[in-house]
């Protein structure tokens, strides 16, 4: 049974796909963030790179869009431009990629338009069968046909979901497709640059056309007027998946009847449970995500190495998982446990790329390094479950670890040991540490080596809401 469930509150529309009732998939849109994947731009030349054949490019957002010159090479439009772009010139770009932190959104040349069976690139030469459809004979007939509809000097991606469909129903795509290629074309030759010329479409549309597809038994809405809306939708793109289509009126909230909610809440902890009773270990950085598996308390029926591939095998099946439910992008290092057999090794590898053939991100499982870690790359587009959902501590400031009580206990002492080096503080002193601090400081007796040494009255009072690192000397008057 696979099941779509939307839920749409005016804060935030949640979209999920549910696979015999467990999350496969879980998209999170919300007004307050300006989307801009996909969007089509009128970009102007702000100046250009050539040593990194790169450019920066005025879109009329606060950042200015990274262009890459050499972005494929089957783009025709970039390669004859790579030697001609200059600044002040405008051009069509569409964002590839979310601005984050100092960096602006990623850019290219290379128009892609999707449609419900096929991508048309304007700006390629290029056929292209989604890697989806693995029969031969079914990659052929769908080349052939591609061929057949494809506007002359264009591109032309045929989309999974095409298999086993007929020259007609890709052709109107197409077709579609190319009419809001000449409406932005017109758009770009009327205005100034700096401007929108295309906005992508929202979660919800884009989650009906891209995964909304025979295979799905029931597709459940919240809320009356997305459902109509859903509807509409849906009798212009696939009329036959109608009756499909059901407005949700249960006694509790969409997410939580299904559980849905309950799997969130888990989705940001680092230490994910395997069902062995081993887990993984998941840290985020700038630059990678680093997956550390580890057996924890499942110690096998037959030998150590049994145990270690069997615990490895469960590990794969999860961090394929957690890779698509979190939308990790970028590099990502798996530390699997050790193993001698190379056998074991690349069936281990042949299972993660069976495991993430069905993710709609392109996922390539690199090989296992040297120091035995295994490399993953995803293409990543927007932000994904942790950026949206999360900010940095105010504690740790996103270090992700604060200074132990003994740590911020030994450096109070420190610091009192300077105060009396500098004047004697006749009637002692009075500390304000947070109460794990004190607990420290009482349990261990810490100050009172101090207290005789300095022949000072030391008292320490706590407070709860007291920052962990913070601390406060005062001289008793």
């Amino acid at each position: 049974m696979k099941r779509i469930l939307v839920s749409v509150e005016p804060e935030e529309t949640r979209a999920a796909l549910m696979v015999e009732d467990a999350l496969e998939v879980i998209e999170f849109e919300r007004g307050s963030h300006d989307h801009i994947v996909g969007n089509i731009y009128k970009g102007s030349i702000e100046n250009v790179l050539p040593g990194m054949q790169a450019a920066f490019v005025d879109i009329g957002t606060k950042k200015n869009a990274f262009l890459f010159l050499g972005d494929g090479k089957h783009h025709k439009a970039v390669l004859q431009q790579n030697q001609k772009i200059h600044t002040g010139q405008r051009l069509p770009v569409q964002i590839i990629k979310e601005a984050r932190g100092a960096k602006g959104p990623r850019a290219t040349t290379h128009i892609s338009l999707p449609g419900r069976y096929t991508v048309l690139m304007p700006t390629a030469e290029y056929i292209g069968i989604s890697r989806r459809i693995t029969n031969d004979g079914e990659r052929k007939r769908l080349s052939e046909l591609a061929g057949k509809i494809l506007p002359k000097g264009m591109g032309l991606i045929v989309r999974t979901a095409a298999e086993g469909m007929g020259e007609e129903r890709l052709k109107r795509d197409v077709s579609y497709l190319l009419s809001l290629w000449k409406n932005i074309s017109a758009r770009f030759q009327l205005h100034d640059g700096g401007r929108l010329l295309y906005r992508d479409a929202d979660l919800l549309i884009r989650f009906i056309r891209d995964r909304f597809t025979e295979e799905i038994d029931e597709f459940l809405v919240d809320d009356e007027k997305t459902y109509t809306r859903v509807c509409d939708f849906i009798k212009i793109l696939s009329p036959q998946l109608l009756p499909r289509v059901k407005l949700f009126q249960g006694k509790y909230m969409l997410f939580h009847a299904y559980g849905i909610d309950k799997e969130i809440e888990h989705m940001g902890e680092r230490e994910v449970p395997l069902h062995s009773g081993g887990f993984l270990v998941i840290d985020r950085t700038e630059a990678m995500t680093v997956i550390d598996v580890n057996t924890g308390k499942f110690t096998g029926k037959n030998n150590l190495w049994d145990t270690v591939y069997r615990t490895n095998l469960e590990a794969a099946q999860e961090i394929a998982k957690q890779i698509r439910l979190r939308d990790i992008g970028g590099i990502i290092l798996v530390d699997f446990i050790d193993m001698a057999d190379e056998d074991q090794k690349e069936s281990l590898l042949e299972n993660l790329r069976e495991l993430t053939k069905g993710d709609p991100q392109k996922t390539n499982i690199v090989d296992i390094t040297s120091l035995g870690l295994v490399e993953i790359t995803r293409k990543k587009s927007r932000s994904n479950f942790a950026e949206l959902v999360y900010s940095d501590c105010p504690i740790c400031h996103g270090k992700g670890l604060i200074e132990s009580a003994e740590t911020v206990a030994i450096r109070i002492s420190r610091t009192i040991r300077r105060m009396e080096n500098i004047s004697h503080a006749r009637d002692g002193y009075e500390i304000v540490v947070h109460k794990l601090v004190g607990k420290y400081i009482h349990d261990h007796n810490l100050l009172e080596q101090l207290s005789s040494e300095y022949s000072v009255v030391i008292k320490v009072e706590t407070q709860e809401e007291m920052h962990p690192e913070a601390y406060s000397i005062l001289q008793i008057q």
